[in-house]
C-alpha cells in the first residue's frame, strides 16, 4: 500500500523535536509498505535530507521511507500572519502531491489542523481515504489559552469538525482528545487512542552521560528539555530555582534546553541566578545523553485547566525512558500516571513553592530518587514501549479500505427534435 504521510513538523532523531512520525512510518515500512512523509522546514527539526531546494523542494529517502520536503519555514516565535501562511503554504503543496501521486491512504497529522485541508481534498476529489491523528485538540486548545483570533475561529471549527466527521479513522493521542473528536461528530467506533510512546533504544541506562561545564560534580541536575512558549508555563521554573537560592541551596542546578518565544524573557528574569542554566535546542541522541547525566526530570506546563485531559508530551515520556524521576506540574493523566506508579512527583500549575520543596525532596532523598527512576524506566518499558504503540497504529492503518475512485455523474445534454 502507498500511505501519504502528512507531517508539518516532521523530524528524526538528528533533530530537537518530536519523532513519533519517524517512528510509525519506519513501521509502516518494515511491514511492507511504501510511505511518503512530506514536510516542510520545521526550527529544531532535521528531515534527513541534506541536499539544495530545487524550485522550493527537495526529496530523498530516510531509514527505508521518501521524505519530500518543502522550504516552508516554521519556527514557534512567529507571529500569527507568518504562521497561518506557511500552514496554507504547507496545505497547498500537499494537496497537490495527494492529487499527482493518488496514493492508496493519507496520514494526516495535527498539529497544524490545516494538515487536514489536503486529506479532504484527496477525499472528495480522488475519494483518497484519511486518517486523521490529533496530536493537540486545534482549536479547543488556544481557545482555552485565550490564544485563538476571534476571526479565525469559526473557520478552525468548521475545518476540525470535516476532518473528525469525514477521516475513515481519527487518532488521538489521550482520553481527552479522544472526547474532542466524539463531539465533533466522529464515530466513536472509528476513534483510537494511541498516546505518546517511550524510546527504549534513544533513552536508558545503557546511554552514555554527559553534563554541561557548568555543572559542578557535586551538583544535582534537573532537566527540562522543550519548547520556551507560554504554554509551558516556565516561568515557574525561574521562580522555584529564585527560592532555593534564597535559602542558600547549592546542590541543585536546573537545566532548561530549547527555544521558543518566551525564551528571552525567562533569561533575563533568571539574570542573577546561579542555580539555572539555559541551553540552546540540541539533538535527541543528546538530549538523551543529557538525561543520564542528569538526576532528574521536570514536565512542565502553563496553569491551564485544559491541559489534564487535552496533552500528551514528549517531555514526561523521555524522563521515563531515561529511567528518571519525574517532576510534573501538568494535572490530570500526567499527574496519576507518576504517581500511581511511584515515578515522580505532581505539584500544582504555576505553584513555585510546591515546585522548589518537590526538587529540594528528591536531592536529599538520593534513595527515593533512585528508586523512583528504577520505576519510571519499568513504566516506561511495561506499558509505554513506543514500539508496541507503532505496531497499534500500523495494524489500524491496515484496517482502513481502501480508495474507492469517486464517479462523476454523466453530463446531460439538452437534444431538440425537429419534426
Amino acid at each position: 500500500m502507498h500511505i501519504l504521510y502528512l507531517h508539518q513538523h516532521f523530524s528524526t532523531p538528528a533533530g530537537s523535536t518530536a519523532t513519533r512520525s519517524f517512528a510509525f512510518a519506519r513501521a509502516l515500512v518494515a511491514r511492507g509498505h511504501r510511505v511518503t512523509l512530506a514536510t516542510g522546514r520545521y526550527q529544531g527539526a532535521e528531515s534527513g535530507l541534506a541536499g539544495p531546494f530545487r524550485k522550493g523542494r527537495r526529496e530523498g529517502r530516510v531509514a527505508g521511507f521518501r521524505v519530500v520536503e518543502w522550504d516552508i519555514a516554521y519556527a514557534n516565535a512567529m507571529g500569527i500572519a507568518a504562521r497561518s501562511a506557511a500552514f496554507l503554504r504547507y496545505a497547498a503543496a500537499a494537496a497537490r502531491l495527494a492529487l499527482r501521486e493518488r496514493p492508496d491512504l493519507i496520514i494526516a497529522s495535527s498539529t497544524p489542523l490545516t494538515v487536514a485541508l489536503p486529506a479532504l481534498c484527496a477525499k472528495a476529489l480522488r475519494g483518497i481515504p484519511f486518517i486523521f491523528e490529533i496530536r493537540d485538540p486545534w482549536p479547543e486548545l488556544p481557545r482555552a489559552m485565550g490564544v485563538l483570533p476571534a476571526p479565525l475561529a469559526p473557520l478552525m471549527e468548521g475545518l476540525a469538525n470535516l476532518a473528525c466527521r469525514r477521516a475513515a479513522a481519527v487518532v488521538a493521542l489521550s482520553e481527552g482528545m479522544a472526547e474532542t473528536a466524539h463531539a465533533r461528530g466522529a464515530d466513536p467506533a472509528r476513534v483510537q487512542v494511541i498516546g505518546n510512546g517511550c524510546d527504549l533504544d534513544l533513552f536508558g541506562p545503557h546511554i552514555a552521560p554527559w553534563r554541561p561545564p557548568e555543572a559542578a560534580p557535586w551538583e544535582v541536575l534537573a532537566l527540562y528539555a522543550g519548547a520556551h512558549g507560554r504554554a509551558n508555563g516556565l516561568g515557574v521554573v525561574v521562580e522555584a530555582a529564585r527560592l532555593l537560592a534564597a535559602r542558600g541551596e547549592t546542590r541543585l542546578r536546573i537545566l532548561l534546553v530549547g527555544e521558543g518565544a518566551e525564551k528571552t524573557a525567562l533569561m533575563r528574569a533568571a539574570a542573577e541566578l546561579r542555580n539555572i542554566t539555559f541551553l540552546p535546542p540540541m539533538p535527541k541522541r543528546e538530549i538523551a545523553g543529557l538525561f543520564a547525566g542528569s538526576q532528574m526530570a521536570l514536565h512542565i506546563l502553563a496553569d491551564c485547566p485544559a491541559f489534564a485531559g487535552w496533552t500528551a508530551p514528549n517531555k514526561l515520556m523521555d524522563g521515563l525512558a531515561a529511567g528518571r524521576p519525574v517532576i510534573s506540574t501538568a494535572p490530570g493523566d500526567a499527574a496519576r500516571l507518576l504517581t500511581e506508579g511511584g515515578a515522580g512527583m505532581a505539584v500544582a500549575p504555576g505553584d513555585a513553592v510546591g515546585l522548589a520543596a518537590a526538587l529540594l525532596g528528591l536531592v536529599e532523598e538520593p534513595a527515593r530518587r533512585a528508586a523512583m527512576g528504577e520505576a519510571a524506566r519499568s513504566l516506561a518499558v511495561r506499558q509505554h514501549d513506543r514500539r508496541l504503540l507503532a505496531a497499534r497504529f500500523v495494524a489500524l492503518v491496515e484496517s482502513v479500505p481502501r480508495a474507492q475512485p469517486v464517479l462523476r455523474k454523466p453530463a446531460h445534454f439538452a437534444m431538440s427534435g425537429r419534426g
